[in-house]
């Protein structure tokens, strides 16, 4: 459980994580989960909205707060005349999602400046290109949250909420951040596969799930759970990976058409075989 802390706290509805302090120049806009259809049950959705909202005011790390504010007002060149959110970001995507795709914190000048998980930054522009082609998302491209972005049969998270000072936190600011994680696949419970991207992924989603034995971190690698729920390893989509080889499109490919597999989706009926071709967002309805 977060621990609650007086006076400023948003509680979520159901059986909530906690109450959390929040910022008092934090914006009330919080960019919630979409997905490519009107999910089944209202009252998930509405669950993950609270909790979105909750997680966007925490404020119980006081380093990662400072970085991510100090982020938010030097700003980087190339986006100096943007606003940046500069607060913790929530989940996003399908709340009826079967697969679950976990990163390891936002991007300073990624999530933490567009408010929405692996977007406006290079990995995210790997990983939504991937999840288009395998059917996963309606466009390949991800900028920001109007961007019209919609994913079906996926949910996408980051297992640290806040963008950490040289993408490292610390095992303190990792365990204070998993409530939050916990929660979300409480109101996931569709999920059947959850894609840890990178070992740091792997590790606190192994940990969640109470994977054991734990197999050694490794692109493809599969850990089962007792409870039948899979974690599905990759290579995080860095630049340092990207760049040098060590994953590649095909890699990032493989692993979510497993991922499909894995959550009874099979293939989807509109991958796209064409690697590196980025077409309008137009490109119409996902199927799974």
């Amino acid at each position: 459980m977060l621990p609650v802390v007086e006076p400023t706290s948003l509680v979520s509805g159901g059986s909530s994580p906690g109450s959390i302090p929040g910022p008092t120049s934090a914006s009330s806009s919080v960019p919630h989960a979409s997905s490519a259809r009107d999910a089944p049950d209202p009252r998930r959705r509405e669950q993950l909205a609270r909790l979105a909202e909750q997680i966007s005011v925490c404020g119980l790390c006081p380093r990662l707060v400072a970085w991510r504010e100090q982020v938010a007002r030097e700003r980087r060149a190339a986006f100096s005349d943007q606003e940046y959110w500069g607060r913790p970001v929530p989940g996003f995507g399908d709340p009826e999602a079967r697969v679950c795709i976990v990163g390891l914190a936002p991007a300073a000048h990624g999530g933490n400046r567009t408010g929405r998980v692996f977007t406006g930054d290079r990995s995210g522009d790997w990983l939504y290109a991937a999840m288009w082609r395998a059917g996963f998302a309606n466009q390949p491209t991800s900028v920001s949250v109007s961007d019209g972005l919609k994913l079906r049969g996926a949910y996408v998270l980051a297992a640290v909420r806040c963008a950490p000072p040289a993408n490292r936190p610390t095992t303190e600011e990792r365990d204070t951040c998993a409530p939050y994680m916990r929660r979300e696949l409480e109101l996931l419970d569709d999920v059947r596969v959850l894609v840890a991207l990178g070992s740091f992924a792997y590790h606190v989603t192994a940990r969640e799930l109470g994977v054991r034995p734990r197999p050694v971190f490794g692109h493809g690698v599969e850990a089962p759970a007792r409870d039948g729920r899979v974690v599905l390893c990759s290579y995080h989509p860095s630049q340092q990976n990207t760049f040098t080889g060590k994953l590649t499109e095909k890699m990032l490919d493989d692993v979510l058409v497993r991922a499909r597999e894995l959550a009874g989706y099979g293939r989807a009926r509109r991958a796209r075989r064409a690697r590196g071709a980025h077409p309008s967002a137009s490109a119409g309805t996902v199927r799974t």
